[in-house]
C-alpha cells in the first residue's frame, strides 16, 4: 500500500464514493476506508430517490424550476433553523451533481414517475415543484455506476476494514490508524454514515427515535454505528443537527423497509384518541411523522375486512394473512362494529363513528374536502377512489413514528464541506459529508430523496476540495 495519500476517504456508502471519485477526477491518489463486507451503506438500501431543481430531466417535462426557488423552500419548510449560506450552496449544486451522476451511466428517464420505485421524476414530498429524481436500480444503481467509476480512476478500496481515529499534527489531520497501521494523507473526508445503529448515542443525539420503544426498527446500514462523532471528539470538533433525524410512521408490526413490508390499504384512515381523523393519511413522510407526534405520538390506523382481504401477496408484514394472525394474537384490534372497536381503543364511539361516516360520504365518491387525500393520490398515480369503511369486522392498528431511516447529528461543516471546530473555525485537512457532515439535512426531511441528494452533492463538494 503507498505511504502516502493525497485523500483518505472513510465510508464507502453514497457519499464517500462521491468523494472519492470528484477526488481521483481532479488528479488525487484516493484510498477509500469501508468498514463492512461491500459497498453501498445506506444509499445502496434506499430507492436511490434525490431532490434537486434545474435539472434536464424536469426541464424536458417542461418543469421551471432552479436553485433559488428550491432554496426558498428548504429553508422555509425547515422554519430557518439551517445556516443559509449552506443550503444555498447544497441547492444550487444538488442539480449539477445529479447530471453528473447522469453522465457517469445513471439512468433518470425524462417520464412521470408515480413513487419512488419507477424510474423518473416524481412528486416525492411537500416540495413547490416535482424534483424527486428516481433511478433505474434505485440506490444499487447508484452505487454500480459510483463503484464502476472508482475502477476506471484506480482508486485503493479498503474493504471490511473499519478506521479507529484520526492522526493529527499541529491542528491538521494528516491521516487515519486502520488495523493499527498508520495511513498518512493531505487530507481526509468522514462519510461513515449515521449512528442508527449505536442506541447510546441516540439516546444522547437523538433521544426521540427511543420513545417508539420495542416498535423501533432500523433500516439504515449496519456501518451506522457513529464513527463520525468519535472522530469529532478526538479533535474537539462541533456537532450539528442534535436531536433531528428521519423516522417514518408505521404500524406497530412493521420491522422492514416498505418495499418488503408493503403498504397499508388505500381504504383507510387516520383517528386521534379523539376518535377524528386530522390528516391526509398519504402525505409527505417529510412532515407526516411531525403530525403524529402533535397528536401525541401515536393515532390509529383504521380500516375494515375488505381492505384487509385485498391487500396484496407476497409483503412481509403488510399481506392478509399476516394482518389476520396479528388480529388473532389481539396485538391488532378487531371488532364487530365500530361501537365495539372504539371500546378497545378507548376512543369515543360517537365520534368514530361520526369520521367513519364522514369518510364514507366523501372520498369514496372522487373528493376529500378536508384533507384533500384525492391530490396526493393522485399525484402518486392512483386510479380509481378508495372504497367505503364499511365491511365488518373493522381493525385498528397503532401507527407511530417507529422507522429509523438515518440521523441528521453531525461534524458541523460549512460551504466547502471543511469540518469546523467547536468554535467554529475549520480543522486542517478534515472533511465530511453525507450523514457524517451535519447542517444540510434539518428539522424537515425535504422530501424523499433528501438524503442521498445530501450525501451525493455534499460527498462530490468535499472530494473536490479535499483534493490538492
Amino acid at each position: 500500500m503507498t505511504e502516502h495519500w493525497d485523500v483518505i476517504v472513510i465510508g464507502g456508502g453514497g457519499a464517500g464514493l462521491a468523494a472519492a471519485v470528484t477526488a481521483a477526477e481532479r488528479g488525487a491518489s484516493v484510498l477509500l476506508f469501508e468498514a463492512e463486507k461491500e459497498l453501498g451503506g445506506s444509499t445502496q438500501l434506499s430507492a436511490g430517490l434525490f431532490t434537486a431543481a434545474g435539472t434536464s430531466v424536469q426541464a424536458a417535462l417542461g418543469i421551471e424550476d432552479s436553485a433559488e426557488r428550491f432554496f426558498q423552500h428548504y429553508m422555509d419548510l425547515n422554519q430557518w433553523q439551517l445556516e443559509p449560506g449552506l443550503i444555498a450552496e447544497f441547492c444550487a449544486r444538488s442539480g449539477p451533481t445529479l447530471e453528473w451522476l447522469i453522465g457517469l451511466g445513471v439512468e433518470i428517464p425524462a417520464k412521470v414517475s408515480g413513487n419512488a420505485h419507477e424510474p423518473g421524476l416524481c412528486q416525492a414530498g411537500v416540495e413547490d415543484a416535482w424534483r424527486g429524481h428516481v433511478p433505474k436500480d434505485q440506490g444499487y444503481g447508484i452505487v454500480s455506476v459510483l463503484a464502476k467509476a472508482a475502477r476506471a480512476h484506480r482508486i485503493e478500496v479498503v474493504l471490511n476494514t473499519r478506521v479507529e481515529r484520526l492522526l493529527d499534527r499541529d491542528g491538521r489531520v494528516t491521516g487515519v490508524v486502520a488495523d493499527g497501521i498508520e495511513v498518512s494523507a493531505g487530507a481526509v473526508v468522514v462519510a461513515s454514515g449515521g449512528f442508527a445503529r449505536d442506541r447510546e448515542l441516540l439516546a444522547r443525539h437523538y433521544p426521540a427515535a427511543l420513545r417508539a420503544g420495542e416498535d423501533l426498527f432500523v433500516v439504515a446500514a449496519e456501518g451506522s454505528r457513529g464513527d463520525h462523532l468519535r472522530f469529532g471528539a478526538q479533535l474537539g470538533a462541533g456537532i450539528a443537527g442534535a436531536g433531528w433525524g428521519l423516522l417514518l410512521p408505521t404500524a406497530y408490526f412493521q420491522r422492514l423497509h416498505h418495499w418488503q413490508s408493503g403498504f397499508p390499504p388505500k381504504s383507510r384512515i387516520h383517528v386521534n384518541g379523539a376518535g377524528r381523523r386530522f390528516m391526509d393519511e398519504d402525505v409527505s413522510y417529510a412532515v407526516s411523522g411531525g403530525i403524529i407526534e402533535a397528536q401525541g405520538g401515536t393515532a390509529w390506523l383504521v380500516f375494515d375486512e375488505r381492505a384487509r382481504r385485498e391487500l396484496p401477496a407476497g409483503y412481509a408484514h403488510w399481506a392478509a394473512e399476516h394482518v389476520l394472525a396479528e388480529a388473532e394474537a389481539g396485538r391488532t384490534l378487531r371488532a364487530d362494529s365500530l361501537e365495539g372497536l372504539a371500546g378497545m381503543t378507548g376512543i369515543p364511539a360517537g365520534a368514530l363513528t361520526a369520521t367513519v361516516r364522514r369518510w364514507n360520504e366523501t372520498l369514496p365518491h372522487g373528493h376529500d374536502p378536508d384533507f384533500l387525500r384525492h391530490r396526493s393520490l393522485a399525484s402518486k398515480g392512483a386510479t380509481g377512489s378508495p372504497a367505503p369503511i364499511a365491511e365488518a369486522p373493522f381493525y385498528a392498528a397503532r401507527l407511530l413514528p417507529a422507522e429509523l431511516v438515518c440521523t441528521h447529528a453531525g461534524l458541523a461543516i460549512d460551504t466547502r464541506a471543511a469540518v469546523r471546530d467547536e468554535r467554529g473555525e475549520v480543522i486542517a485537512g478534515l472533511f465530511a459529508a453525507g450523514e457524517a457532515g451535519a447542517g444540510v439535512l434539518g428539522q424537515r426531511y425535504v422530501g424523499g430523496g433528501n438524503a442521498v441528494a445530501n450525501a451525493l452533492t455534499m460527498g462530490r463538494i468535499a472530494g473536490a476540495n479535499a483534493a490538492p
